[in-house]
């Protein structure tokens, strides 16, 4: 009895001086993942893709509180993964396209009559994901983040291009989401009808590869 006492008793100190696995650590598992936290490794070469979360806009406002500037109800990115090592540490993906449907935009800024395109320039971008969630877009090296806008105005069309050197975003599993949030763009060129700064924020549900739903372990 004191043998199995013992035995016992060495389990349970075991058991609880062992440390938690994180269900992607237990697995040994990718920084990105489909099929769930821990799941599938998602490959170098697949392509990520990912709408506007349901019900929500991306916008591009002259200020980070304001509500001025330009609405889009409908827009994509799209993304190839370049490496994907073992969770934890950071995948890379280059971001080969970012859509804006011109149907679904609209701008309250006086003077202008509608949207008539938007451009995201200098593609494509690096995008890095880290196990705790942060997305970081930059552009090549001697480049910059760069969006044209071009606006109907009661006195022609106008051309609005705005620049950043990165992007900020958080990657959240429990929607599959990737949110950016005010980040700031400002004015390089364009007539005094394009505001001086654009503060950008979308929500970009569910990030799928293929069919499969994408998570960051």
């Amino acid at each position: 009895m004191r043998t199995r006492s013992l035995l016992a008793l060495t389990a349970a100190v075991a058991a609880f001086t062992l440390p938690a696995l994180s269900p992607a650590a237990a697995a040994d598992g990718a920084v990105l993942t489909t099929g769930g936290l821990g799941g599938t490794a998602a490959a170098v070469g697949d392509v990520l893709t990912a709408p506007l979360a349901t019900g929500t806009a991306a916008t591009l406002y002259s200020s980070a509180t304001g509500t001025s500037g330009i609405s889009c109800t409908s827009s994509q990115f799209t993304a190839t993964v370049t490496d994907n090592p073992a969770a934890p540490g950071t995948a890379t993906e280059s971001l080969d396209a970012h859509t804006f449907a011109s149907g679904s935009c609209t701008a309250n800024v006086i003077g202008v009559l509608g949207v008539t395109s938007i451009t995201v320039n200098n593609l494509p971008y690096t995008t890095s994901v880290t196990s705790d969630g942060t997305v970081t877009v930059t552009a090549a090296s001697g480049s910059a983040i760069q969006t044209t806008v071009v606006l109907r105005t009661l006195l022609g069309s106008i051309n609005c291009v705005y620049q950043t050197p990165a992007l900020v975003g958080t990657a959240d599993n429990a929607d599959n989401s990737i949110a950016f949030v005010n980040q700031q763009f400002t004015k390089t060129s364009g007539s005094s009808l394009c505001f001086a700064n654009g503060y950008f924020t979308a929500k970009y549900a569910p990030v799928t590869d293929g069919d499969a739903l994408v998570y960051v372990n």
